[in-house]
């Protein structure tokens, strides 16, 4: 058995983050990702002299990624990255909190019979905004090294911890799904799409009414996204930590206090951070040989409420190269666009249609139940929002002189891919989708590019699970629509984010708090390191 007091499941965001503080602690690390590259959904690759991204497409800091990022040392520059919202034949570019005004007025525009309506919804949502203005104020005072001064606790951490307390409570009464919040303010579904249709099933109304704050803080990584996750590596090496990537952790015993590979070496620890799928951590634990009873009786209630519950939705995206200048397309939207096709909203697929189609497709003729889910998906893309993302708008080498590539994805099920992939015609539908996805842009916002196209493909949620690992691909941990949520939702909670019912283990990431994303991931990978630190 192989000796190494701190280890690290997990090569995320979040895993990297606590193998990073604990090197810089001076501590003995060892991390285990069980991919071929680190990361996760934070990754950039090449193709034939495009650079693109595998997940995240942009770097929302929060406050808290910079500093973060600061306090081990890190320096990785990032380029300021605007955002445009794009329905029908409207669109916006968002450069300051101000232009939520052109928001409303492009909303008057397409639903005029709302106005009165509208105003409200504006009125909720910039309310919302002020709400998360002091969670996250621009110099994250809960999470800088600075708050050890006394000045600084005089003038700004004490005056930040007033507000906070005073504001908590109110974000807290926004839990309800922002789709039944708006429903307070109007009836009219298509608008109601409109606003939230490319937010996950579920999202509560905190999350999604202050996203439009985040719009104005979205940067990107010179170079691209992956080069976050390839600083941090780079950082945990230089520092002594060691980095075995291709080994998949699958089993633990919390009372030996060991682990094992897939190829069967055995690994003690003093203290494990799980920053993979929390599922996973209490799944690779075999109850019958735990010998503490009220130990396993703990693991056998978790195994027992965490196993039906389900992963948030995935994306379907596609990629591609094109011979025209960047020109083309920054004279029509910005480096980073939301764009919705048709401004009546994502109910007019009829979203119940899909679960009677499968049913359908399942039992009937294959070739019949084909043409049915062909017939939702053109649907499905024509009312959809569609997230594109531009590498060589924001760093002119991220493509070959005079072209460009882009990135458009969109919500897409995983149950859906796997029915597809099980029918036997999953390269088939992802010829389908991209061609759908193409000719919708290329009929309203982007005229006669696809002529211009020498580089295309596609990644599903299977794609996801297969190159990342993450469970049914999904992309920010929990599903909202569980019926209850098995790791913390309130700031307040945050502190019991890394908690587990484990004896010296924590765990960090995506699955440990709720709603997730790259901030939390970083932000928990830093506290599951400072607990394990603090312990003797």
């Amino acid at each position: 058995m192989q000796q190494h007091p701190f280890i690290v499941v997990g090569g995320g965001m979040a895993g990297l983050t606590a193998a990073a503080f604990l090197v810089q602690a001076g501590k003995p690390v060892i991390l285990f990702e069980k991919q071929e590259k680190s990361g996760g959904l934070v990754n950039s690759f090449e193709r034939e002299g495009y650079v693109f991204d595998g997940g995240l497409r942009a770097v929302e800091s929060s406050g808290m990624i910079l500093s973060t990022l600061k306090e081990l040392g890190i320096e990785v520059p990032l380029i300021k990255s605007h955002v445009s919202l794009g329905i029908a034949d409207h669109i916006i570019t968002l450069k300051d909190t101000a232009d939520i005004a052109a928001y409303e007025a492009m909303l008057k525009d397409l639903y005029p019979g709302e106005a009165e309506n509208i105003e409200a919804i504006i009125r909720e949502i910039r309310k919302v905004m002020d709400y998360m203005l002091v969670l996250f104020a621009s110099d994250a005072p809960a999470f800088s090294d600075t708050r050890k001064d006394g000045a600084y606790m005089r003038k700004v951490l004490l005056p930040w911890l007033w507000k906070l307390i005073r504001t908590v409570p109110k974000i807290n009464k926004l839990q309800l799904p922002v789709e039944e919040h708006l429903k307070k303010f109007t009836d009219n579904q298509s608008l109601i799409d409109i606003i939230i249709q490319h937010f996950f099933k579920g999202t509560p109304t905190s999350f999604a009414l202050s996203y439009f704050l985040f719009y104005f803080d979205y940067h990107y990584p010179r170079g691209g996204t992956g080069m976050l996750s390839q600083a941090l590596e780079r950082y945990i090496r230089e520092k002594g930590g060691e980095i075995r990537l291709g080994t998949e952790i699958n089993a633990l015993d919390p009372e030996q206090q060991m682990v094992r590979d897939a190829q069967g070496v055995s690994y003690s620890y003093s203290r494990l951070i799980w920053a993979a799928d929390l599922k996973r951590l209490y799944s690779s634990i075999n109850t019958g040989t735990i010998k503490n009873k009220g130990l396993q009786k703990r693991i056998e209630e978790k195994q027992s409420a965490l196993a039906p519950l389900r992963e948030a939705e995935s994306i379907l995206s596609v990629y591609l190269g094109i011979n025209l200048e960047k020109e083309y397309f920054s004279s029509r939207c910005s480096e980073h666009f939301f764009y919705t096709p048709d401004s009546s909203g994502i109910s007019k697929t009829e979203p119940g249609r899909i679960t009677e189609i499968l049913e359908k497709a399942k039992d009937g003729d294959s070739e019949a139940g084909k043409a049915m889910i062909k017939d939702y998906l053109r649907d499905y893309f024509r009312y959809n929002t569609f997230e594109i993302s531009f590498p060589v708008l924001r760093d002119a080498r991220l493509a070959p002189k005079g072209k460009t590539g882009l990135i458009v994805s969109t919500l897409f099920d995983y149950d859906l891919t796997k029915f597809i992939t099980d029918a036997g015609w999953y390269e088939e539908f992802k010829t389908f989708a991209e061609d759908c996805m193409i000719g919708i842009l290329e009929s309203s916002v982007f005229p006669d590019f696809s002529k211009h196209i020498e580089l295309r493909f596609s990644a599903t949620p299977l794609s996801i699970q297969r190159h990342v690992g993450s469970t049914d691909g999904a992309i920010v941990g929990w599903s909202f629509i569980n019926p209850y949520l098995p790791v913390p939702t309130s700031i307040m909670q945050m502190p019991t984010a890394v908690n587990t019912v484990l004896p010296d283990v924590y765990r960090a990431g995506q699955w440990s708090y709720s709603p997730a994303g790259l901030p939390i991931s970083i932000m928990t990978g830093r506290m599951a390191a400072k607990k394990v630190l603090k312990r003797k």
